[in-house]
């Protein structure tokens, strides 16, 4: 009898030793939780723009979900399709995953065409080296200027008990990337580049300094060494899709986006 105990015990410990393996390999979290920003009644944007944000969002993290789901991560979506999701909501998916990391996808927008780059946030000091990550990779495989790394308590990212990282994948109101948005090769790219960033495989291309202009951004901007990260300041600091107001109210998710001058 005790030889059996001991040889079920050790089913168990071997079972819960592949469990966890299969959770976080080598310090990395093998689950994903993917963000597509906005959805349903909430277009993403300013009023009035041409190019839809939502459903560019969607399409990049369904792409996304299919290549780490080919790579043996597991993946939970915060929304798959085009419905509304509170921020309360997109939080509360990620933290019911404790051993997962949570990456939000969104587009930029602001009210000078000629903006445009990829900007990439996080919140948590455990996040810092996932949001290096996925910006040298975004940066890299994407022909736009590199706007930086920044730490900025967006609600998702603030309320999010796990490593978050909200990746800004370029200006629907600039004419040149907001036409490559609407392809799908170039969304496939995107996606493909944010895989590599999540497993966190060095950035190909082009190096991020590369064409790049130096700007003062204060003690939020992030330089993530050996490769500098500068950019300029965001145009999109009051997205509500990434923080609400100092009473973190649902009802600020209704409201129309604040928007800063690029």
């Amino acid at each position: 009898m005790r030889s059996i105990n001991r040889l079920f015990l050790g089913w168990i410990g071997a079972i819960l030793s592949f469990l966890a393996l299969s959770t976080v390999t080598y310090g990395q979290s093998r689950t994903v939780v993917i963000d597509a920003g906005h959805g349903g009644y909430d277009r993403g944007g300013v009023p009035g723009q041409r190019i839809s944000e939502k459903d560019k969002t969607l399409d990049v993290a369904q792409r996304l979900r299919r290549i780490l789901t080919a790579n043996g991560y597991r993946v939970i979506m915060t929304r798959d399709s085009d419905v509304f999701v509170t921020l309360g909501a997109r939080v509360a998916i990620a933290n019911s995953n404790p051993n997962a990391i949570f990456v939000s996808i969104h587009f930029n927008c602001a009210p000078r065409s000629s903006a445009n780059g990829i900007e990439t946030y996080y919140y948590r000091s455990d996040s810092a080296s996932l949001a290096a990550s996925i910006h040298r990779n975004v940066v890299s495989g994407a022909p736009s200027e590199n706007r930086g790394i920044r730490r900025r308590g967006f609600y998702v990212l603030r309320r999010t008990a796990i490593p978050s990282v909200l990746v800004e994948c370029g200006f629907l109101t600039n004419p040149t990337e907001g036409n490559l948005a609407l392809t799908g090769d170039y969304r496939q790219k995107l996606a493909e580049q944010i895989a590599r960033g999540i497993r966190r495989e060095p950035a190909t291309s082009r190096p991020l300094t590369a064409s790049l202009k130096s700007y003062s951004l204060g003690n939020d901007f992030v330089r993530v060494p050996p490769e500098s990260s500068s950019g300029h300041r965001s145009s999109k600091h009051g997205r509500h899709h990434y923080r609400k107001k100092s009473s973190d109210s649902d009802s600020s998710t209704k409201s129309k986006k604040k928007k800063s001058e690029d």
